[in-house]
């Protein structure tokens, strides 16, 4: 039996020998029992339970990792805490996890700082995790290659390389644009704008795609278009040289709502009102856009699904002691249609 010093206090900890002592059983009989191991007789599991129950015993959970071989525990890499897509993912694989009986590791890369591959690079020792969940475009392929080598199980998510590396769980972005591009379309716009995100993204590659697909099946080309970074300022900036150059499109398509609030700011500065003047559709569903006026229509991205079926299917690869190869599962964006598209003012 050890002894704690807690507060001044002297406080016995029960061992493992203690429990097979009040047990009558072996201590390797004991730590089965605490391990499940299936082959224990259920008279000796009965005894070895109540002792535990007893002595209020608390087995010494790296002693048991290490005997079972795992660590109960899933590594998940992201690029920011500020982006409310990536914080549902977050916060839906957290809770996968608890429900299965696992422990999340979050680590974020950021894609300025010096030591951010030795600190993701900390989550790929062997027995740190059973596996690991990847969600950053920044260094994804050395991850994948990597983690290959050292036999961790893995899975993508928003995958931004392509082909799509295998397993992975990916958005239809193309379908997204897409649908915008319809949906502006369909209210009569024939002059219709993009503004695009930083180019090393594939999600944006494949919104522009999209949106420029379902444009050319009816005869038409976009009618101006610019790329920026995933922020308030691009789409502020671009919308200021479109108006200093009296070039302003009926509608525009943001790549991302921060884009769009962008746009959306620059306009109303200049006096110019949102959808009267111009409609404005964005991509995300940042909770801002349902609170902010106009309300603004956008893309909205499967979060809560992507961060389920990541967690499920990265404990069937981890649970059946091996990758399985093939697995790329696309999710369903959805337009979500508010206040800030219309049909064109006509002249």
């Amino acid at each position: 039996m050890s002894i704690l010093l807690r507060e001044g206090t002297l406080i016995m900890k029960a061992s493992v020998y203690d429990v097979a002592k009040k047990a009558r059983v072996s201590v390797v009989t004991v730590s089965r029992v605490i391990n499940n191991v299936p082959t224990v007789r259920q008279t000796s599991r009965e005894k070895v339970q109540r002792a535990i129950e007893e002595l209020d015993y608390q087995p010494n959970a790296a002693a048991r990792s290490l005997a079972r071989g795992k660590t109960d525990t899933i590594g998940l890499i992201i690029p920011t805490l500020t982006d409310p897509f990536i914080m549902q993912v977050v916060g839906e694989v957290d809770r996968a996890l608890e429900r299965e009986g696992y422990f999340l590791a979050l680590t974020v890369i950021d894609k300025h700082g010096d030591d951010s591959k030795k600190r993701s690079n900390f989550l790929f020792q062997q027995e740190r995790v059973d596996g690991i969940l990847i969600m950053t475009p920044q260094f994804e392929k050395d991850y994948v290659a990597s983690l290959t080598s050292k036999q961790i199980p893995f899975v993508i998510l928003d995958n931004q390389a392509y082909p799509f590396v295998d397993p992975s769980i990916v958005v239809d972005n193309f379908k997204g644009g897409y649908e915008v591009a319809r949906h502006l379309i369909e209210l009569g716009h024939s002059e219709i704008a993009y503004i695009g995100g930083p180019v090393e993204f594939l999600s944006a590659s494949e919104r522009g795609k999209g949106f420029q697909s379902a444009l050319r099946e009816v005869g038409m080309e976009v009618f101006c278009m610019e790329r920026g970074e995933f922020d308030i300022s691009t789409g502020y900036d671009v919308m200021n040289d479109w108006l200093k150059k009296n070039q302003v499109p009926t509608a525009v398509f943001a790549d991302d709502d921060h884009i769009a609030f962008g746009v959306i700011d620059a306009l109303r500065l200049a006096g110019r009102s949102v959808p009267e003047d111009v409609s404005v559709v964005g991509f995300d569903n940042h909770p801002f856009g349902a609170k902010l006026h106009p309300l603004l229509t956008t893309v909205k991205q499967p979060a809560v699904q992507m961060g389920a079926k990541g967690v499920e299917t990265l404990l069937e690869i981890v649970k059946g002691g091996g990758r399985k190869d093939g697995i790329v599962i696309k999710l369903e964006p959805e337009l979500i249609v508010r206040e800030s598209t219309v049909f064109p003012k006509k002249e």
